[in-house]
């Protein structure tokens, strides 16, 4: 009997029957949401390997088709069909006529496109965009070219926002914003790869005008690339074949994790009017106008930009490349700062601020070329920082998927209005810097009227989108 209390636990202890079985469910607990955890990496890995690659590289080259008048400029397209251009108010227009439909089309393409499965739209629309593109080498006076311009807005209206939305049937809040900025870094290598596609252009000897050689070789891929996309890219996630049951699932939960609005082939056309009614999406359409201004005269003028310093044609073409290569450097760091501390406002007051420094000193600064050229990476970083944390910003402070659908392309289109302005003159950027101030602000109102919410916790946003007692903005 000694024997066996030299055996026992002390009293003091020894676990009871309800402590164990504590300790067991709150291991089992940890191991279920182990396993959860571990499922929705490799989801996630699945998702990143399937849907970046061939929405980037579709970006890619939906950015070269609409900016590569530019690098045309260079060789030879004035001469041969604007009678020399000799104000380059001809070449002014032909740049800025591509958002007069790009910026009218967005919205209703946008909400129109929840109506069709989206690798149909957005592989549709990417082959019809890159016919207007190859048809543009065809162009034999001002006329043509800006007739194939207009309509390479119509479908590119269809394809942008269409695939930021698309992201957010996918992607939660804190792994959204580096995925927009990576589709959007691709603006800056469609950039640098337009530089050196124009430059090794410049240098062949061949039969047609480089100019039409350089449309075909960016057109072209374009029409490919929206066939793949036909047949690759996933649908709906609560419908695609390209996941299993489970994961089906799992991804429809995930894009309704926080919230639960409208989801699927609907349109709730309360949440149409309320995007409408949103000041918050004027004030973004506001800042995004501002950075387009930038983005529009850079794309547009950075190779002449550089030839002013004294270089020739072929490495005016080179020298662009380094500044945007840069850029996309910049935008995936910001971005995923801006994902890890879930504020996006103070990372666009960053981006403005360095955009604004290099466009003081390019203005500023006459003599050294050197320091002009140092400017040119100062304008690139600070724009295109800017713009992927913009457009990553709405997504999720929108409330519903029906308002996400109207009230992107609606502040992108008042923001696209300043491309137009950017391929006309060269401003000044001064982004506005304030509006992040009034969701913390409303954020907190909300935690005192209704308290702090489980952010983990389903909001039902079918009603108020994000004016929902439970939702809270990114700020």
């Amino acid at each position: 009997m000694g024997t066996k209390r030299d055996f026992d636990f002390p009293t003091s202890i020894a676990p009871s029957d309800g402590a164990e079985e504590s300790a067991s469910d709150s291991c089992g607990h940890d191991l279920v949401l182990l396993d959860q955890l571990t499922e929705e990496k490799m989801l996630l890995r699945k998702l990143d390997r399937r849907i970046l690659p061939i929405t980037c590289f579709l970006y890619l080259f939906a950015f070269l088709d609409r900016s590569n008048l530019g690098n045309a400029r260079l060789q030879g397209l004035p001469e041969d069909i604007l009678g020399g251009d000799p104000t380059g108010v001809l070449f002014d227009w032909l740049v800025s006529v591509f958002f007069i439909p790009y910026i009218l089309c967005q919205v209703p393409c946008t909400v129109i496109s929840k109506y069709y499965n989206p690798r149909t739209w957005i592989g549709c629309s990417a082959i019809l965009w890159g016919l207007c593109s190859t048809m543009m080498s065809t162009a034999n006076n001002f006329a043509t070219l800006l007739v194939a311009r207009v309509c390479l807005g119509v479908f590119e209206a269809a394809f942008g926002p269409s695939v930021v939305l698309y992201f957010s049937f996918y992607y939660t809040k804190n792994e959204y914003g580096t995925r927009v900025a990576s589709w959007f870094g691709f603006a800056a290598v469609a950039s640098a790869f337009g530089g050196l596609l124009a430059y090794a252009i410049q240098h062949a000897k061949v039969s047609i005008a480089k100019w039409r050689l350089l449309f075909i070789m960016e057109g072209v891929p374009t029409i490919l690339l929206g066939v793949l996309c036909l047949f690759i890219l996933p649908g709906r996630p609560e419908s695609t074949e390209f996941l299993t049951p489970a994961e089906r699932k799992l991804a429809a939960d995930r894009m309704n994790r926080g919230t639960g609005g409208d989801v699927g082939v609907v349109v709730n056309h309360k949440h149409v009017i309320a995007a409408f009614l949103d000041w918050r999406i004027y004030v973004a359409g506001v800042i995004y106008f501002g950075l387009n201004c930038a983005l529009g005269s850079l794309s547009a003028f950075l190779p002449t930009i550089i030839a002013t310093m004294g270089h020739s044609s072929a490495l005016s073409q080179l020298l662009t490349v380094p500044p945007y290569a840069v850029a996309g450097v910049i935008l995936l760091i910001a971005s995923y700062t801006s994902d890890r501390i879930q504020s996006r406002g103070f990372m666009i007051v960053a981006g403005c601020t360095l955009g604004g420094i290099g466009y003081m000193i390019l203005l500023g600064v006459t003599h050294d070329q050197h320091v002009r050229y140092f400017a040119t990476f100062c304008i690139a970083a600070g724009t295109y920082a800017s713009i992927g944390l913009v457009l990553a910003w709405f997504a999720h402070n929108l409330g519903s998927e029906t308002k996400r659908a109207t009230g992107m392309p609606l502040f992108g289109a008042i923001g696209q209005t300043g491309s137009i302005l950017g391929s006309h003159l060269y401003p000044l950027s001064a982004g506005p810097t304030y509006s992040y101030i009034s969701y913390r602000l409303e954020n907190k109102r909300r935690n005192e009227e209704f308290g702090e919410p489980d952010l983990d916790e389903r909001v039902d946003t079918s009603e108020l989108a994000d004016k929902a007692p439970g939702f809270r903005y990114t700020p």
